[in-house]
């Protein structure tokens, strides 16, 4: 295929909706190729299990909540997207934002030195890191977080009152 004969077009507004991000809840995965072939499915995984709980739920929310999958280079460079609860996933390795708060954050799970989940445990601060030593055990770690840990993280984020700002 040669490039200079494809024409790209943007779509219309109409077509593509902005998304709101004063009501994300961002999951964020690296730009590495190792990253977006293996931790972007599990981000979109852990986004529909996100979607699955707010319709259980429907009854008892009355803020709306978007779950949006983003990658780390997006997030890190727009400064808005810090304030809104943050799941990252995928190790330091392959993901920027990984690397940054597994120096924020402290371990709240470490199965077998194997497969780390970082987080606040009082969910003041609503950011978490979910990752493996590799896509087997990030895929533990991811659903370790969501047996352990999402209803929390979920309910502290549609409770709060001041998001976290570094």
């Amino acid at each position: 295929m040669r490039y200079d004969k494809v024409v790209m077009t943007e779509p219309s507004p109409q077509e593509t909706p902005s998304p709101d991000v004063t009501n994300a809840i961002l999951i964020v995965t690296g730009s590495h190729l190792r990253a977006e072939v293996a931790d972007r499915p599990l981000a979109y995984e852990l986004q529909s299990n996100i979607e699955t709980w707010m319709q259980r739920h429907a009854q008892h929310i009355a803020a709306l909540m978007d779950p949006l999958v983003c990658s780390d280079i997006w997030y890190i460079n727009q400064t808005l997207l810090h304030t809104r609860p943050t799941i990252s996933i995928g190790g330091p390795g392959v993901n920027g934002l990984s690397g940054y708060l597994t120096q924020q954050l402290t371990p709240a799970l470490v199965q077998d030195g194997t497969q780390i989940i970082q987080l606040d445990p009082e969910f003041v601060d609503l950011r978490a890191c979910i990752w493996g030593m590799n896509h087997k055990t990030t895929v533990e770690a991811v659903k370790s977080f969501t047996e352990r840990y999402l209803e929390s993280f979920l309910t502290a984020a549609l409770n709060q009152v001041e998001p976290h700002v570094d």
